[in-house]
């Protein structure tokens, strides 16, 4: 009678298989880049007026500075009156249902920032609002 001799084989992968792991990792990661906002600063601080009224607005998402001395600033870049609505509708690409929030300093013209919030409105966007700090002098 012949002797049969079992020789088992150990894996030399003896470890956990991370592949599925790492794959559900990437997954979430795009997932996250996706659906993240990213808030797009208008480039220039302005002293902004206080208001007793003032309170937190949280869809914001399109910026736009208007300096004591007549600058407008969106994107961190200086841009014309007349470039405002273009400005706007790129960004609303983005941002479709994204808020226009209007930061006009202290000493800048009324006209100015009214020009500038019916250029926002002329660009699709219905809300609108004009920054203001918190709190009463």
């Amino acid at each position: 009678m012949r002797m049969r001799r079992h020789h088992y084989q150990q894996d030399d992968e003896t470890g956990i298989d991370l592949t599925p792991m790492l794959d559900v990792v990437f997954i979430m990661l795009i997932f996250f880049i996706v659906t993240s906002t990213f808030i797009r600063e208008s480039g220039v601080e302005v002293q902004r007026p206080q208001a007793e009224s003032a309170s937190p607005q949280d869809k914001g998402n399109i910026l736009i500075a208007i300096t004591g001395n007549g600058e407008i600033w969106m994107d961190k870049q200086q841009i014309d009156i007349r470039s405002v609505r273009a400005h706007v509708e790129r960004m609303r690409v983005d941002q479709p249902d994204g808020a226009v929030v209007v930061q006009a300093d202290e000493e800048a013209r009324t006209g100015l920032v009214v020009q500038v919030m019916d250029q926002a409105r002329l660009a699709g966007v219905t809300d609108v609002a004009l920054a203001a700090s918190a709190g009463a002098r």
